[in-house]
């Protein structure tokens, strides 16, 4: 496989960021979701005005991986009062890493996840937490093999139905 490029992104590939945010999400939970759920939630979560809103958020960012001039994935993480629950200013909030199905087991996510990890200490962060459905193995075990530990859980609403998410945590080495 070629090498997978990093790139900040903003305004100007949001229509970008809605195809990749909506099929990704799509690919990830439609079989295990109603079809309603499914499209409140992607109606709500990745309308123009929203993700207009986090794009210019100082303290959000956003990252696609590219491939063969191809977006694959993406990355958004969160600083201070960007974060959607903890807000600790020693903190990063690592909310998304999604990657298109065809290219899953290629190491994109493992990819991203370094770019979050590089992200945090240049940002001298303490920790990197995130939360994670309950019910999606596949990242739960990503996450635990790259050092996270649970230390909570929260709601997650999907449409009307509300899933429980483990809420994870990385203390980085400061040495």
């Amino acid at each position: 496989m070629d090498q997978i490029e990093i790139k900040k992104i903003g305004l100007s590939e949001l229509e970008q960021l809605q195809r990749i945010g909506r099929q990704t999400f799509l690919e990830t939970f439609a079989e295990v979701n109603t079809e309603e759920n499914m499209q409140k939630y992607l109606d709500e979560s990745f309308a123009v005005d929203k993700l207009t809103a986090e794009l210019i958020t100082p303290d959000s960012e956003f990252y696609f991986a590219w491939l063969d001039n191809r977006v694959i994935g993406y990355l958004k993480v969160n600083f201070g009062q960007a974060q959607t629950e903890l807000k600790d200013p020693k903190g990063l909030e690592l909310e998304r890493i999604y990657v298109l199905k065809e290219f899953h087991r290629k190491r994109v996510g493992q990819v991203l996840y370094n770019t979050a990890l590089e992200i945090a200490k240049r940002n001298d962060a303490d920790y990197i937490w995130l939360g994670v459905w309950e019910e999606n193995h596949r990242a739960l075990s990503f996450y635990k093999k790259n050092g996270f530990i649970e230390f909570d859980k929260h709601i997650f609403k999907l449409g009307n139905d509300e899933q429980t998410d483990i809420m994870m945590r990385l203390e980085l080495d400061k040495q």
